[in-house]
């Protein structure tokens, strides 16, 4: 196993990797719309979406990969009325064919973050 960091994606805020290599799969911790040079969570629900695929995006680039290995997503989301502008926006980041996926709403997230994604991908 190999622990994977990129400075392009925020720090882990406990005590887990931002990703782990193990053989040919990537496991990527779930990240939060959080910028990582401030720090700070975008505001409302699209600038969160879009910062937490920008800092998947970082992580999968740091460990030789990229959108089209992935093979399976989640998303936590603590809206499904905001279902369709993560979708949307999700879908933007990705070609066919698709990873598979799961959409699951939940009551909270860390910092009070509105959306969440972890990823599964396979490193050719």
């Amino acid at each position: 196993m190999k622990a994977i960091h990129s400075e392009k994606a925020p720090a882990a805020i406990g005590p887990y990797s931002q990703a782990i290599q193990a053989g040919d799969f990537i496991f990527v911790s779930g990240q939060l719309g959080i910028d990582p040079t401030t720090g700070e969570l975008a505001s409302g629900v699209e600038a969160q979406t879009k910062q937490v695929l920008e800092n998947l995006k970082a992580i999968l680039s740091e460990a030789g990969s990229d959108f089209s290995q992935v093979v399976k997503f989640t998303i936590y989301t603590t809206s499904m009325d905001d279902f369709g502008t993560i979708n949307e926006i999700y879908g933007s980041y990705l070609e066919e064919p698709y990873p598979a996926r799961a959409t699951i709403e939940i009551s909270r997230l860390p910092k009070d973050g509105l959306v969440e994604m972890d990823v599964i991908a396979y490193k050719k």
